[in-house]
């Protein structure tokens, strides 16, 4: 079948590099299922960025047909069917929630709107850089031609808090 283009934002980062391989193996869209991988990051990035690329490309998997990087969300977001968004601005010591709020913004919106523009109008996003759920949303409002129900946060770890911190309250295990 034709290869489908996949998206992987912070893509120099420890969190995709964990995704990669599963993404490049066939474990997230099956074994059947070949993959053009877009790899975005910051420009200060794509030495670290380069070096994953050579990475993926020394495990010739036969599923994985392109290894895209680049800084430019127009060519990585260029035609996806499905995005993963793991890059996000991290909380810094002494850094204001509003601060990290603020930068995370800026980058879900240049993301958003180049999902609009450039992916597919089916394209599935999966929004994991902190907060998620807030990042989604923006992410989401201004990408107003894909539908709302395509994007999704990961926020496990938020239910895995909350349920420590009921258990917790409730006296139970």
């Amino acid at each position: 079948s034709e290869p489908i283009n996949v998206v992987v934002t912070g893509a120099a980062g420890q969190i995709a590099y964990s995704l990669l391989y599963q993404l490049a193996a066939g474990t997230v869209f099956g074994p059947n299922q070949p993959i053009n991988l877009k790899l975005l990051d910051i420009p200060v990035m794509m030495d670290v960025l380069q070096g994953v690329v050579m990475e993926l490309e020394d495990l010739a998997l036969p599923l994985l047909r392109e290894v895209t990087p680049t800084a430019d969300p127009a060519v990585a977001f260029d035609k996806a069917a499905a995005a993963f968004l793991v890059g996000a601005m991290p909380r810094k010591q002494g850094m204001e929630r509003k601060d990290l709020l603020s930068a995370n913004v800026k980058i879900f919106k240049v993301q958003g709107e180049a999902l609009d523009k450039y992916a597919r109008k089916d394209v599935k996003v999966l929004v994991v850089g902190n907060p998620a759920n807030t990042n989604a949303i923006i992410c989401s409002h201004y990408a107003p031609s894909i539908p709302k129900e395509n994007f999704t946060a990961m926020t496990r770890l938020d239910q895995n808090r909350a349920q420590a911190a009921l258990a917790s309250r409730l006296g139970v295990q």
